[in-house]
């Protein structure tokens, strides 16, 4: 096992999922690269560092046959922070209709980058952020209340990235990244107001 990318992942995750994570690390080729950086998050009042980069190959599937479904969605979690972007929307594919609590801050780590395909695959992957009461919109809200200064960052993210790539492509309100900036916006106050009754 790669203990560079196990340190990382542990890190990543709660810690009842920490048996789940050695399962899902142990599939991972090692890679000559450590993780680079990482944003720190909240869940459920855990500390978590989401990795920025992973650097491993993606793993052989007669190694990852075997995973419950649990330590396939860590697995996929992991790999949304690959080098490759085409490796990140492949395995964002495979958890964006999820809404455990712990794969959200990948979800939304991934509408801060410059990638527009996956942008866009996050604005329709998530059908119903924008329908109050649904599971997106109570799973993204209760993120991001717990995590203003993670979605201060990603919303920055976004419109750097879209002055810098996309500025001539899109006006700044139809841009997919700021739609789901304002989405998850919104569901951050429905969140709050529910709380606050």
């Amino acid at each position: 096992m790669d203990a560079n990318l196990y340190s990382a992942a542990q890190a990543a995750f709660p810690a009842a999922l920490a048996d789940d994570v050695r399962a899902a690390a142990q599939t991972v080729p090692e890679a000559r690269l450590r993780p680079a950086g990482s944003s720190t998050v909240w869940v459920h009042g855990e500390q978590l560092a989401i990795p920025y980069r992973l650097y491993h190959s993606e793993p052989r599937e007669d190694l990852t046959a075997h995973l419950s479904a649990v330590q396939a969605k860590i697995l996929h979690c992991l790999y949304t922070r690959h080098h490759d972007g085409h490796v990140r929307q492949r395995h964002l594919a495979q958890i964006i209709e999820a809404t455990d609590s712990w794969i959200v801050p990948f979800v939304v780590q991934l509408i801060g980058e410059p990638v527009l395909e996956i942008v866009i695959a996050i604005k329709d992957g998530l059908v119903d952020l924008d329908l109050r009461g649904s599971p997106d919109h109570q799973a993204y809200g209760r993120f991001v209340a717990d995590n203003p200064d993670f979605l201060l960052l990603t919303s920055q993210r976004v419109a750097s990235y879209w002055d810098c790539y996309y500025r001539n492509k899109f006006p700044h309100r139809y841009y997919p990244g700021r739609i789901l900036i304002g989405s998850l916006k919104d569901a951050v106050a429905t969140y709050r107001d529910a709380v606050d009754e």
